[in-house]
């Protein structure tokens, strides 16, 4: 044989020697790359059966139906948890411009920690300035990468919303406005165009027009803190509004029984349901009912959550007005009677839907990662399929007891208990 050739053939072996080796390495260890391939397992979530997804370069590549390793039986696997309103989180909040690279990191591992690899930063009613401030700033913040991939875009919660007494919540009245699409642009703009759904009350001026151009960038727009009656409801949805923001919540406490933004909402098909179900936002029969009516397909659990989330009961300072922790962790805006955001995880509406509707386990985490997906627009992850991005949970569900034992995002291991 010709030198040249021995020495080509003696190459190729090599090379092909080195191939094998790599393939016999343990894949369920985690390597160092995060781009490198890993393996994931568990009972799948929907069906309780085993189940080994594998993972490379951060997308899922191949799922398996086989035996799985010894204690891995213990544990759920799901898509990571999709949370769109989230108002702040460990003592920080999204508005005022004053979060920083520390602060975010601090929110979005804590998320982490949690099994919530998704969620959208929420800013509610501010002056025009505060707001710009407070977008741009996120907006640079997003520069790190490594916790960008967490956070989808922006949720704008008002100021365009019902000036009423109780449909405005806790939002302060001197900040409301009709809608302005000038202004908007304007944070937009600042935001680096992340803002990616905007709730509003169609019985507004200039509502119809403002969800029209909303549409056209392919903004969500959420109907929520409104007044509005079925003309104007069944209006905003023929111009693209797509969902409730936290259904039964942003209303009023006494309302026309007959006429009010509730009934419109629940009856038509077009709208999905977006619900808080952490024990105070919404009784167990409204749950029931919302459930039965919107089904676990059109049904979307939020936290609405609120900087104050994991502190203890107290008197506290925030929009402006004087809001109090209770010892069971309800917040409350004692002058107007009504909820001010939520202390609970969205994990604690999974436990909490389950028990009150009687639904799957698999159907409760499809409320929370599936179908808020499919709401936003995020087709790359939400669920566990060859393609989409790994962004997965390992979890146990003990007695109704819901807890995260390991978080992937992006393929890359960021949460281990």
């Amino acid at each position: 044989m010709h030198i040249k050739q021995l020495f080509y053939r003696l190459v190729f072996l090599s090379i092909l020697n080195s191939i094998l080796l790599m393939g016999c390495q343990d894949s369920n260890s985690v390597p160092d790359n995060n781009l490198d391939k890993i393996i994931v397992e568990g009972l799948y979530y929907a069906d309780s059966l085993p189940i080994k997804v594998t993972i490379e370069q951060g997308i899922i590549s191949k799922i398996t139906r086989e035996p799985i390793g010894e204690g891995s039986e213990r544990y759920f696997i799901s898509p990571g948890l999709i949370d769109h309103q989230v108002n702040g989180y460990l003592s920080h909040s999204f508005v005022g411009g004053d979060l920083d690279a520390e602060g975010l990191k601090e929110v979005t591992e804590g998320f982490w920690s949690k099994g919530i690899t998704t969620y959208l930063p929420t800013l509610t009613t501010q002056t025009d300035e505060v707001l710009l401030k407070s977008f741009k700033n996120l907006n640079e913040l997003l520069e790190d990468s490594h916790l960008a991939q967490s956070i989808a875009g922006f949720h704008l919660e008002g100021p365009f919303i019902s000036p009423e007494a109780g449909f405005r919540g806790a939002h302060n009245l001197e900040w409301i406005r009709d809608p302005n699409w000038e202004e908007f642009e304007k944070w937009y703009n600042a935001s680096g165009n992340r803002i990616k759904e905007v709730t509003i009350a169609p019985e507004l001026e200039g509502a119809m027009e403002f969800i029209r151009k909303c549409r056209e960038k392919d903004i969500v727009v959420a109907i929520g803190h409104t007044a509005a009656l079925t003309d104007d409801i069944n209006e905003s949805i023929v111009m693209g509004a797509t969902v409730s923001t936290h259904l039964g919540n942003g209303c009023a406490n006494t309302i026309h029984r007959h006429h009010n933004p509730l009934w419109p909402q629940l009856a038509d098909d077009r709208l999905t349901a977006s619900i808080i179900v952490d024990g105070f936002h919404l009784t167990r029969e409204e749950v029931r009912t919302f459930f039965k009516t919107k089904g676990p397909d059109n049904t979307v659990l939020v936290s609405d959550l609120t900087r104050l989330a994991g502190m203890p009961p107290g008197r506290y300072q925030d929009f402006g007005q004087e809001l109090v922790m209770t010892e069971e962790g309800a917040i409350m805006l004692l002058s107007e009677n009504v909820l001010a955001g939520a202390s609970f995880l969205i994990t604690r509406g999974i436990e909490n839907v389950i028990k009150f509707t009687g639904c799957t386990l698999g159907e409760a985490i499809d409320m929370a990662t599936r179908n808020p997906a499919r709401l936003l627009g995020l087709h790359d992850r939400g669920e566990i399929a060859v393609g989409k991005r790994a962004d997965l949970i390992l979890f146990e569900f003990d007695n109704g007891s819901f807890e995260v034992a390991k978080t992937v995002v992006g393929g890359e291991v960021v949460f281990e208990k």
